[in-house]
């Protein structure tokens, strides 16, 4: 960080201390940072504690021209090595999503060519509202990076997602942005399932699970970023789509199976993250099954095992990871599956415990690899998770 300069810009939300907090954060981390503000997040914290923090003017106003030699949208725009919003409300990021530029913020926004990363900081409904999600997707799609909000207890009062994560991990996000090498898996090819499969009973139900997908996305993101050609495969539609992946969307077990053998031979690298239904109904009724007196029963058959077919088919030079979501015997099943599938590592954690289960930010694992080699993490977010085992995956290619 030491030497970048960093553009903060700041809308208004009460998780605007947050911001005071991590210019200071960044400035202490050898950053040049200059901030822009709303004219809400004026509201909630004057410009002067920014001023004060990042030793530099704030930018509070389009037409307020501080340095008549430039124009001060544009230069700020030019000057920046990297821009972030945070906190980024639904409405600046519905602004930046549509192209709007009536303010500082988002006229400046637009004119930068620097990389953009947002953080947002919202309502848990809100943040789950199709209009924000639509916006997100179009963001992730030009190519914005989103630092994911953490869950907790919200000033509305709500408890849930859509806490500002702590500027210390922005911070820590940030610089591993700067150090890291995008090259690693350059001419790679990665597969990547993610979600659960839905399989139909008839036009009403289906069974499913309740897998969100956000651990394959975020793995898929993180292999993007390391220069990897990316294919995700997966039913969960309501999750951005992270940015230079290219997304198959698929509901059952048996069309997952069928896209990613369309890979089988051209992937170095597969990492099956899906929880893939292991039954599905044998007959799929036309019509709405009607309520009748006395029990029911479904018949059920097995489905394709994804992981063991590419498993047992890989060739001496392709990666395969798995997955293990268990909730008892968590060390015997992973080996168990490590060894029956022909996985090079299984990527295992218990779904019971709390801050580990489907549909969280974080995720707490253990690798089982090589020789039954075990790496145990600490309570992590999936981003950080998911560098991990694509850092392993890379290790594992190298030694093939």
């Amino acid at each position: 960080m030491n030497g970048k300069n960093i553009l903060l810009a700041v809308s208004g939300g009460i998780a605007v201390y947050k911001a005071v907090a991590l210019t200071s954060k960044l400035t202490q981390a050898g950053a040049n940072v200059k901030v822009m503000m709303t004219k809400s997040a004026q509201e909630f914290v004057p410009p002067l504690s920014f001023q004060v923090l990042s030793r530099n003017d704030v930018y509070t106003d389009t037409f307020d021209e501080k340095d008549s030699g430039v124009v001060a949208h544009i230069n700020l725009a030019d000057w920046a090595d990297l821009v972030i919003v945070a906190p980024a409300t639904a409405n600046v990021i519905g602004k930046m999503a549509n192209g709007i530029a009536d303010d500082m913020v988002t006229t400046t926004l637009l004119a930068t060519e620097a990389p953009i990363w947002v953080a947002p900081a919202m309502n848990v409904h809100m943040i789950a509202h199709p209009a924000v999600v639509r916006n997100i997707n179009q963001l992730y799609a030009d190519g914005v990076r989103f630092i994911e909000p953490s869950e907790g207890y919200l000033a509305c009062g709500y408890v849930g997602r859509g806490r500002l994560e702590e500027p210390e991990r922005i911070v820590g996000h940030l610089t591993a942005y700067f150090t890291e090498k995008n090259t690693t898996l350059a001419g790679r090819k990665v597969v990547i399932t993610a979600g659960a499969t839905i399989e139909k009973l008839d036009p009403v139900r289906y069974f499913t699970n309740h897998s969100t997908g956000k651990m394959g996305f975020a793995v898929a993101e993180t292999a993007a970023r390391y220069g990897a050609e990316v294919v995700l495969v997966t039913s969960s539609t309501k999750l951005p789509v992270p940015h230079g992946v290219a997304v198959h969307y698929i509901e059952t077990a048996q069309e997952m199976y069928d896209e990613v053998m369309k890979h089988q031979d051209s992937a170095d690298i597969f990492v099956m993250s899906a929880a893939v239904a292991d039954y599905t109904p044998k007959v799929i009724h036309e019509h709405k099954i009607k309520k009748q007196p006395g029990d029911f029963a479904i018949e059920m058959v097995r489905t394709k095992d994804i992981l063991a077919e590419i498993g047992q088919n890989k060739r001496d030079t392709q990666v395969v990871i798995g997955f293990a979501a268990e909730t008892q015997n968590v060390k015997e099943n992973a080996l168990k599956k490590l060894h029956s599938k022909n996985a090079d590592m299984i990527v295992a954690n218990n779904v019971a415990q709390i801050g580990a289960g489907f549909g969280v930010d974080t995720n707490q694992v253990t690798f089982y690899g090589h020789d039954d080699a075990e790496t145990v993490f600490p309570l992590l977010s999936k981003q950080e998770v998911a560098r991990e085992i694509i850092e392993q995956a890379a290790r594992f290619l190298e030694e093939k």
